[in-house]
């Protein structure tokens, strides 16, 4: 079985962190999943998917973490081709990555205690959002 569904999320722009665990929850419930996986991916080039315990202290050093490594106002050539701002986004979206896997086992996400999945937002402006949920599995019914 193979169930796709897509999340819409509005963001504020760099540094906006979504919780998307209980949205991927559903589609695991309305897939009627029991044992399998569930791939999270967003398609944009300055968006980024991962997990994190989502409390403003863990989502504000993510986000320190990530201006030390790729700072907003850095140099990037990026701006100089395209003449716009968003040079750190694209830097910030490669390191974290566009998706993420979490198992699914007894029809539930196999996360921690602590651990949401979320959306990190990196480009400068508001953006609309599509996240792909793809659950793949068993319905434990065969």
């Amino acid at each position: 079985m193979v169930a796709t569904h897509t999340i819409d999320v509005r963001t504020k722009g760099q540094g906006d962190v979504r919780d998307l665990t209980q949205d991927v929850g559903r589609a695991v419930a309305t897939a009627a999943c029991h044992s399998g996986l569930v791939t999270v991916f967003v398609n944009g080039s300055t968006a980024g998917i991962t997990t994190i315990e989502f409390e403003p202290g863990a989502v504000g050093d993510l986000d320190r973490a990530f201006e030390r490594i790729a700072p907003r106002r850095g140099e990037y050539a990026h701006h100089l081709r395209w003449g716009d701002d968003n040079g750190s986004s694209h830097v910030r979206a490669a390191l974290l990555g566009p998706s993420l896997t979490v198992p699914v086992a007894g029809g539930r996400l196999a996360l921690g205690t602590w651990q949401q999945i979320v959306l990190v937002e990196f480009d400068t402006g508001p953006r609309e959002r599509h996240v792909i949920v793809q659950v793949m599995g068993d319905r434990g019914d065969a």
